[in-house]
């Protein structure tokens, strides 16, 4: 392996350490190497660990408030054109394919935001969520379409592949240059100029060339197409290797290729394992085989895709194109979804940030032995990672302390998370139901489970499926000291079943009064809502939403549930003087119905959050409740465009991040 490869090795490992959290450890680690290097007198070494503090303290750096702003901001002013043409590639896609945009937009354009949990999940389940994500494998088809159409048209081979790497640069440029697709082009050219100069290049350099991303945003470390690019593109070049050596001396004709086929697969599988555990909670074991089938669908689909959103300006053609990619689509999905659905097709995990480190380590040793001709050491590394693995689970996770609010992407719900000073968790409402899963299961457990400490209280806003369809699950799993609930009962029977899971569980039942207090650790939840009497003439469980404020030191949060105009009144009447906060997750998904000017002047928050599904029925959140926030003077960030939002408060200072971006709030 080139030392290119080691050195993009050692930076992004120091890249995650430093925005993981843990920048301390992989400097220490450098440090070690430094001395280590000075010993033996190893220049490599050395240069190796450098590398690797620079990467952690890159990634403390970045990791900090207003530096994930200011490096947006620069973004944003150096790609306004790419910004221009990946919105008018994105308005096309909407307009060809009509209800087949989500899919087509994330293996296009690479937005997955329309993309519903649901269907994550089950390609989760699958195995067959990176296909999800456009990586090098969707780049790869397009090019190689474009190669083969120009040498049919008899253009020499060289210049072919020279015009097929332009061609795929501009559809890079087109879709906005996200990383992954950045890496596979680069490598595209490295390929093409190696062969055109006859002058062989390791797949290795091409990988850590194609991968350079980080060095200019080092927050694309933390994008989870980045991550499945770069590691299914290894698991690729180790599978090569691996069958190269090995396979290729035992086989041939159609079982070599096959046998090829299902190595590739099950390598990357493994490969991607850890970052799948990590981010969805689970890990597929059908995986090899429902990406040897999804397989030569993506190789027929993407290119038909491709050539829709090429022909665009020529609508005819463009639908023609579109339509034909729409039975594509259509079995694509029947495939993750026959996948998803046989018993023991995936396996809940819980990861923790030492089982994930653990098993990259596992998965680097892996890779490499793949790759050796001695593997015998790197073996015994890999074991030894998961002897660590195994035993991870017993190790207590540390929190960080401080107050955090982790409001979720759970599409169309809500689902919010607090976390105490001491690493206790506070459950406000539990997202969707689904017929074949729900948010707490697919969302909620392993999000907590990944960050350690125990649920002490789950509260419920009101009875509505897409607040309380988890809550069983979450309840069952997690088993909360305490369940409060507004006990307004017309909702949905999903309701009835959480109230059974509470019983069956053990879980204490409250019912919420106003004015009643919770406290747990140094935070304080006093309940403003609903009220018995309020409640009685009511018929819609919205206006009996529990309105909860959450105060740690200074600052203050106000959670609101699906409350309309009515609540909000009885609220100005019964608690003025209790409503100012400083982050207000704004009522009802941002229905016009809800959050009046009088209720946001008494609220004045500096933050606004809106929990919402993208492209929902319902048109939320409303142009004119947005308006009335900016006019409020609040920010307003909303799951459906910028993910799970995490915010975080000392007692006196309010943070908030996403998409691995960081801003600080001044409060009023």
């Amino acid at each position: 392996m080139p030392l290119i490869a080691f050195a993009y090795a050692s930076f992004a490992a120091g890249l995650l350490a430093g925005f993981g959290g843990v920048a301390w450890m992989a400097i220490a680690l450098g440090a070690a190497g430094a001395v280590a290097a000075l010993l033996r007198r190893n220049a490599r070494l050395g240069g190796l660990a450098l590398i690797l503090a620079g990467g952690a303290l890159i990634g403390l750096t970045s990791a900090r408030p207003h530096q994930g702003r200011q490096l947006q901001g620069d973004a944003t002013q150096s790609n306004r054109t790419l910004a221009a043409m990946q919105g008018r590639a994105s308005r096309s896609v909407d307009q060809l394919f009509g209800t087949d945009a989500p899919m087509a937009r994330a293996l296009l354009i690479a937005d997955q935001h329309r993309i519903p949990p649901e269907m994550r999940d089950r390609y989760a389940k699958a195995g067959m969520v990176h296909m999800l994500s456009i990586s090098g494998l969707h780049v790869a088809i397009v090019a190689g379409v474009v190669i083969l159409l120009l040498q049919a048209a008899r253009i020499p081979r060289n210049a072919a592949a020279l015009l097929g790497v332009a061609v795929t640069a501009f559809y890079v440029a087109v879709i906005g240059a996200p990383a992954p697709a950045v890496r596979s082009a680069v490598m595209l050219a490295m390929v093409a100029a190696s062969r055109a100069t006859q002058r062989p290049t390791s797949q290795w350099a091409g990988l850590a060339a194609g991968a350079f991303v980080p060095l200019v945003a080092p927050a694309t470390m933390l994008d989870l197409g980045y991550q499945l690019s770069v590691a299914g593109i290894a698991g690729l070049i180790a599978s090569g290797a691996f069958a190269k050596r090995i396979v290729a001396k035992r086989l041939e004709g159609w079982q070599l290729r096959i046998a090829k086929e299902l190595l590739t697969s099950v390598v990357a599988t493994i490969v991607t394992a850890p970052l799948i555990a990590w981010y969805f909670g689970r890990i597929s074991i059908i995986a090899p085989l429902a990406n040897l089938a999804a397989g030569p669908v993506i190789s027929i689909l993407q290119p038909t895709l491709f050539l829709a959103l090429a022909f665009a300006p020529i609508t005819p053609v463009a639908h023609f194109f579109a339509d034909a990619a729409h039975p594509m689509l259509v079995l694509f999905d029947a495939i993750a979804s026959a996948a998803a659905a046989i018993p023991g097709a995936s396996i809940t995990v819980i990861p923790s940030i030492v089982t994930v480190t653990a098993g990259a380590g596992a998965i680097v040793a892996f890779v490499a032995a793949c790759i050796s001709r001695f593997p015998g050491q790197k073996i015994v590394v890999c074991a030894g990672c998961l002897v660590v693995v195994a035993w991870a689970p017993a190790i207590p996770v540390p929190h960080g302390g401080g107050f955090e609010m982790h409001v979720l992407d759970v599409g169309q719900g809500d689902a919010i998370l607090v976390r105490t000073d001491r690493g206790r968790w506070i459950v406000f409402d539990a997202g969707r139901i689904w017929k074949s899963g729900d948010a707490g299961r697919s969302t909620i457990i392993p999000y907590i489970m990944q960050r350690g400490g125990d649920v002490e209280a789950f509260i419920l806003s009101h009875a509505h499926a897409d607040h309380v369809g988890g809550a069983g699950s979450l309840i069952r799993a997690l088993r909360p000291h305490e369940f409060w609930d507004a006990a307004f009962a017309q909702g949905s029977g999903v309701y009835a079943e959480t109230l059974e899971a509470a019983t069956e569980s053990g879980v204490g039942w409250r019912r919420v009064h106003a004015d009643d207090t919770l406290r747990v650790d140094a935070v304080r939840i006093r309940f403003l809502a609903p009220d018995s009497a309020w409640t009685a003439s009511l018929s819609d469980p919205n206006e009996a939403s529990t309105i909860a404020l959450i105060e740690y030191g200074a600052t203050k949060f106000l959670m609101t549930g699906d409350a309309e105009r009515a609540e909000e009144g009885w609220l100005l009447n019964h608690a003025y003087g209790d409503l100012k906060a400083d982050v207000l997750k704004v009522g009802h998904h941002g229905s016009s119905t809800s959050t009046t000017e009088s209720f946001l002047a008494a609220v004045a928050p500096s933050l606004a959050v809106i929990s919402v599904g993208a492209d929902n029925l319902y048109g939320h959140p409303s142009a004119d409740v947005l308006a009335s926030l900016a006019r409020a003077g609040a920010r307003t960030m909303r799951t459906d465009l910028d993910g799970t939002i995490v915010i975080r408060s000392d007692g006196r200072h309010i943070t908030y991040e996403a998409n691995g971006e960081t801003w600080d709030i001044s409060r009023r």
